[in-house]
């Protein structure tokens, strides 16, 4: 049976270096549009933007120190909501890159925003928020992150506090006229 691999699946993670400076946003994943994510539309498929989000939130993962080790022993991150923004098409063979704000953390929880440029240009092409929380995979339920994990994040969260809290953060869809009745 086969399943779903990130790009970064058997890397492991550099050892966390408390002294050292934490880019913000983290730029930690880039990749081209490859040709099975491009639609009948002739650009990226939907689906396909989450993919590339979710291979960014396995690269800022290991970063801070989840990877195959950490998940064998019985714990991971499970996305608890995504609100996706799609800006502008992306074609096949372009080159993307990704950042990853982290906003809030608390025990068990993490407020993570991606965005997705293109790697030549700069434009935005589309964002992610994210909430995600810390599980024990073996009790199926969510539990606080160890403490040398909360350190790491805290570390990173201070260095985020600096950049402005992006635009879409928190934004609720809806249609803003006024709805026409039959």
């Amino acid at each position: 049976m086969s399943r779903v691999v990130t790009p970064y699946e058997g890397s492991g993670h550099r050892p966390w270096d408390a002294s050292a400076a934490i880019p913000a946003p983290l730029c930690l994943h880039r990749t081209p549009v490859l040709p099975e994510w491009v639609d009948y539309n002739d650009h990226m498929s939907e689906s396909c933007y989450l993919l590339v989000f979710g291979d960014s939130s396995d690269a800022f993962f290991r970063y801070f120190g989840i990877d195959e080790r950490y998940r064998l022993d019985g714990h991971s991150l499970f996305t608890a909501e995504t609100h996706l923004s799609y800006l502008r098409e992306a074609a096949r063979g372009e080159p993307l890159r990704l950042t990853v704000q982290l906003l809030d953390l608390d025990a068990k929880r993490l407020h993570v925003f991606h965005e997705m440029r293109h790697g030549d240009s700069g434009a935005l092409l589309a964002t992610a928020e994210q909430l995600l929380l810390h599980v024990d995979t073996r009790a199926g339920r969510v539990t606080p992150l160890p403490p040398y994990l909360r350190e790491r994040l805290t570390a990173i969260h201070t260095a985020h506090a600096a950049l402005p809290p992006p635009r879409a953060v928190g934004h609720v869809m809806g249609i803003k006229t006024p709805s026409v009745r039959p």
